[in-house]
């Protein structure tokens, strides 16, 4: 006999309601998820408490951007919400709220940048002072000022941003940046890298494309002092992790040093090698140190990779043929202002002993030629980022193609 009582159907129903509400919040059956630490959603659910962001997904592709910080991307996954998360977030910095006198290194995977930073032409050091860290510092509009956000979708958004500056001689420019940042599909990654698709590994690919328009009176010149983009990713280091440059071995005139080791003091041999058309450098985040390579050296790829996490990224940028004229960004006047490189790797670390660094983290960097823009005119830098999750054995046909390199030798470079 069932009991029919007004007390036993209320309990009945209050059970039923109870149980439902389990179920639809996630607390059954491990429904609801926690995010690990180092997780995309560990991390954006940071972002979202510091910053309006906007998330850009396509399958199990995501990427972050954030508008007030010029459009950056902040990290991306290859693996939905709740897979690694790849880019290097100052999290520290950016929790305090407070802003730095020098730079403020937020982080994030692919942030927009000017050059010079050094020279005669400098847009980060005032007129006549010292090239030392005392006297530098990055120009706000691209270091904490936003950019506006005029179009979005679930796969790209596009920015605009309105630039005076003046360069260490007394240049005046008057600029406008335009940035879109895009998820690129897995079929068009593969196309752009020009290699059958590799089964079996986990992907993510997006690109930002920069343009820098000469929006002043006057012409840009060379006599006193040009402009570049410059976009730099900001990376999690680890002892594990090595960065891949290739580069080109014949070069017939001026073919200079294979690299430039001398930005912050030639860096040591146990951290920089030489192979046969490639170098490779420790991204451990222990040491600061730079290096660069030549518009005649480079090639249109970098990468790194992390042998732990079994990560390799690829950047891939447009380098037009037969341009040599890229700013130099050597702290100290110069003789030749325009010798300076199009790709560039940064490996964090204390800047003396002691002292904290920026980070930790690395960086890859791609430069656009020095824009000698007459007024309206325009140029545009592509900058790619590619994170590739797999087995070895995957991840060795994507570097063998791409950076002339078995995942092996880069395991075993230090």
């Amino acid at each position: 006999m069932i009991d029919t009582s007004p007390l036993t159907t209320q309990w009945v129903i209050l059970m039923k309601t109870a149980i439902y509400l389990m179920l639809t919040s996630g607390f059954m059956f491990g429904c609801a998820k926690t995010p690990a630490p180092g997780s995309f959603a560990d991390d954006l659910n940071f972002l979202r408490s510091h910053l309006d962001v906007v998330v850009l997904s396509q399958g199990d592709a995501r990427v972050v951007v954030a508008p007030a910080l010029q459009g950056r991307v902040m990290t991306s996954s290859a693996a939905g919400d709740y897979g690694r998360s790849y880019g290097w977030i100052n999290r520290e910095l950016l929790a305090s709220g407070k802003t730095l006198e020098h730079i403020n290194a937020y982080g994030g995977e692919d942030r927009f940048w000017l050059g010079p930073e050094g020279g005669q032409f400098s847009i980060f050091f005032k007129p006549g002072v010292p090239f030392d860290l005392e006297h530098w510092y990055t120009p706000a509009c691209i270091d904490t000022e936003p950019f506006e956000l005029v179009e979005k979708s679930s796969v790209r958004a596009k920015f605009k941003r309105d630039i005076s500056l003046t360069n260490y001689s007394g240049t005046q420019f008057q600029l406008q940046v335009n940035r879109e940042v895009r998820l690129i599909p897995p079929a068009t990654i593969w196309q752009n890298l020009a290699i059958d698709a590799v089964d079996g590994v986990k992907i993510v690919g997006y690109e930002s494309v920069n343009t820098l328009t000469n929006s002043g009176q006057k012409a840009w010149q060379k006599e006193t002092g040009l402009l570049s983009i410059w976009i730099l990713g900001m990376f999690n280091p680890s002892p594990a992790t090595t960065i891949v440059i290739p580069f080109h071995k014949d070069v017939e005139s001026e073919p200079g040093p294979i690299v430039n080791d001398a930005y912050f003091g030639k860096v040591p041999d146990d951290r920089l090698k030489i192979g046969d058309g490639v170098l490779f450098f420790k991204g451990d985040g222990q040491y600061r140190s730079k290096i660069g390579l030549s518009p005649q050296r480079a090639k249109s790829v970098a990468g790194s990779y992390d042998e732990v996490q079994h990560l390799l990224t690829i950047v891939q940028y447009n380098k037009p043929e037969g341009v040599c004229d890229y700013v130099n960004s050597m702290w100290k006047i110069q003789d030749k202002p325009y010798a300076g490189d199009v790709v560039n790797s940064y490996n964090d670390g204390p800047p003396q002993p002691g002292a904290k660094p920026l980070g930790p983290f690395y960086e890859l960097e791609t430069s656009s030629p020095a824009a000698a823009l007459q007024p309206g005119a325009s140029l545009t830098h592509i900058h790619r980022t590619y994170h590739f999750e797999g087995r070895p054995n995957d991840l060795d046909i994507i570097a063998r193609a791409i950076l002339g390199v078995c995942i092996q030798d880069i395991a075993d470079a230090f």
